[in-house]
C-alpha cells in the first residue's frame, strides 16, 4: 500500500485543516453588469423584452440572490431597458435586500396576493409584451404568467441564460480553483485515514467535515464512498459497505466556493491490485487523457466523447453503453451547476470555446465485480484545455504529488 493510502490516525486526520489561506474574491459589482448587458443582447438577439429568473442559480448568477425555491415567487425581472425589478414577499423584504448584489427596484407582494400580476405589471411599464422565462421556473409559475401576460408571449430563456453562464470568466475560473483545490486536499485526508473495517458512513461523515473546515459553503454538496463490487454502481448503493483489504475504493465529492462547484472522483485499491482491475484502471486513465487531449476551441463536446469511447472500444470494451465499458456521457458542464450546459455526449454539437468547464469522466463499469472513475475537470483554452485538478498517476497513488 502506498504511502497515501491509510496510515493516518482518523482522529488527527483533520489536523491542521482550517479556513482556505488565500480566498478567491468574489464576483464584483462590475462582472455583474457584464452579464446584465451580454443578457439584453441575447435578449434583443431572440426578440424579448425582459427576462425573468426565479429561484434557483441563475438568479444567484445574475443577482447574487441566493434563495432556495419554494411556493412563494422571488424573482428578478431584466428588462431590455432600465433598472431590474426584484420581486419578493413583502416579509422577505429585509432578507432579499441583504442578499442583492445588484441595484434593483423592489416590488413587494402580500401573501394574499399574486406575484405573477406584478411582474406583468412592470413588463408593461417598460414598453414590453414577450418575456424570457428561466427554464428552473416552476410550470405552476409559467402556467400563472400566460394568464397575467394577457396575451404577451413566454419564452424559453435557455439560451440567454447558457449563452451567458457557459464560458467562465477569470473571476469564476478563480472561484472554480479554490473548490476544486479543497476538495482534492479533502480528498488526500480521507484516502490517509483508510482502515481495514471503516465503514463508508464514517467516511462521509469525515469528508463533509473535511470541506467545513476549509470553509466550504454548506460542507460537501454530495459525497459518495463505495468499497469493492458497490464500485460498479456509477451512483452507489443503499446501504453502509466495511472495506476490507485488497478492495477497491470510490470516493465522489464535491463542494462550492461562493457558489461555483467543485466534482472530483478518485478510485484506487486499498492493498494490492488484481491484473484485471490493473488494466482497467490503466484504461480508464487512457481514455480521460484521450478526451482531455482532444479538446480544442471550435471542436464539437461530441468528439471529445468518442475520443474517450476509441480508447475503451479498441480494448474491447462497449461499443456505446454496453457493459463492461463506459454507460453514460463522458463529461459534463460545471459552473454554479454541479452539471450544467453543454455536455461531453453524443448529439451535442456545441463547439467548445474558451472558459467552457468541464468534467472529464469516462467511467468503465464491470458488471458485479467493480467500476473505475476518474474525474478531474478542465477549462477550454485558447489552444488546449488546462486541468483544474492534475489527474491520478496510478492504481495505488491517488495523488500527483
Amino acid at each position: 500500500m502506498s504511502g497515501q493510502i491509510g496510515g493516518l490516525d482518523p482522529a488527527r486526520a483533520l489536523d491542521g485543516l482550517a479556513a482556505w489561506a488565500t480566498p478567491a474574491a468574489p464576483i464584483d459589482a462590475d462582472e455583474y453588469g457584464r452579464r446584465h448587458e451580454q443578457a439584453r443582447r441575447l435578449l434583443r438577439e431572440h426578440g424579448a423584452d425582459a427576462l425573468l429568473l426565479t429561484a434557483g442559480t441563475s438568479l444567484r448568477y445574475f443577482s447574487g440572490i441566493g434563495w432556495g425555491a419554494s411556493e412563494r415567487l422571488v424573482a428578478l425581472l431584466l428588462p431590455l431597458h432600465g433598472e431590474p425589478v426584484a420581486i419578493c414577499p413583502a416579509f422577505e423584504t429585509g432578507s432579499l435586500s441583504h442578499a442583492l448584489k445588484v441595484p434593483a427596484a423592489l416590488h413587494t407582494w402580500e401573501e394574499h396576493e399574486d406575484p405573477q400580476q406584478l411582474v406583468a405589471a412592470a413588463l408593461r411599464a417598460g414598453g414590453g409584451s414577450t418575456l424570457a422565462l428561466d427554464p428552473q421556473a416552476p410550470y405552476g409559475v409559467a402556467s400563472r404568467l400566460r394568464e397575467a401576460l394577457d396575451g404577451g408571449r413566454l419564452i424559453d430563456a435557455t439560451p440567454i441564460i447558457d449563452g451567458c453562464r457557459r464560458c467562465k470568466s477569470a473571476a469564476e475560473l478563480a472561484l472554480m480553483e479554490q473548490a476544486t483545490a479543497m476538495t482534492l486536499e479533502v480528498h488526500r485526508r480521507a484516502a490517509a485515514m483508510l482502515h481495514e473495517g471503516i465503514g463508508t458512513d464514517t467516511v462521509v461523515r469525515f469528508i463533509d467535515a473535511a470541506h467545513r473546515a476549509l470553509g466550504a459553503d454548506n460542507g460537501s454538496t454530495f459525497c459518495i464512498v463505495q468499497f469493492g463490487e458497490a464500485t460498479a454502481y456509477p451512483h452507489g448503493i443503499p446501504g453502509v459497505q466495511h472495506l476490507r483489504e485488497n478492495q477497491l475504493v470510490l470516493i465522489d465529492t464535491g463542494c462550492t466556493v461562493q457558489g461555483y462547484h467543485s466534482d472530483i472522483t478518485r478510485s484506487y485499491v486499498f492493498g494490492r491490485a488484481e491484473a484485471e482491475q490493473q488494466r482497467i484502471w490503466d484504461l480508464e486513465q487512457a481514455a480521460q487523457r484521450a478526451a482531455f487531449e482532444a479538446v480544442r476551441p471550435g471542436v464539437s463536446c461530441e468528439s471529445i466523447d468518442h475520443a474517450a469511447r476509441k480508447v475503451l472500444e479498441a480494448a474491447g470494451l462497449g461499443p456505446d453503453y454496453r457493459l463492461p465499458g463506459l454507460p453514460h456521457r463522458t463529461g459534463h458542464g460545471c459552473g454554479m451547476a454541479i452539471h450544467e450546459a453543454p455536455y461531453l455526449v453524443r448529439g451535442d454539437t456545441t463547439a467548445l470555446q474558451p472558459g467552457m468547464c468541464f468534467s472529464d469522466e469516462p467511467m468503465i463499469v464491470v458488471p458485479g465485480r467493480f467500476g473505475i472513475r476518474l474525474e478531474d475537470h478542465f477549462h477550454v483554452t485558447d489552444d488546449g484545455a488546462a486541468w483544474f485538478t492534475q489527474p491520478s498517476p496510478a492504481i495505488d497513488q491517488p495523488f500527483a504529488s
